[in-house]
């Protein structure tokens, strides 16, 4: 009961930047960075994982491609 009359109560209050901001700034510094390392072997990882699927979609379209004009000639 005193949590709904304490939201009710921040919500008549309407939106206050300043707190917002440093409500922000203090889950900024709960968060866990990642380091150049990690960043840069994650960003390996995509980019070889993107070639891989581009890889894919390329022989499908290839083999349907082939295989398509076989079916209509």
């Amino acid at each position: 009961m005193a949590e709904e009359k304490a939201s009710v109560a921040a919500s008549e209050a309407g939106f206050n930047p300043k707190k917002f901001i440093e409500e922000v700034v203090a889950e900024m510094k709960k968060v866990s960075w990642a380091t150049r390392r990690e960043l840069a072997v994650d960003t390996a990882v995509v980019a070889v994982a993107v070639i891989i699927v581009c890889a894919l979609i390329w022989a499908c379209d290839t083999i349907f491609t082939r295989l398509f004009t076989l079916i209509l000639r």
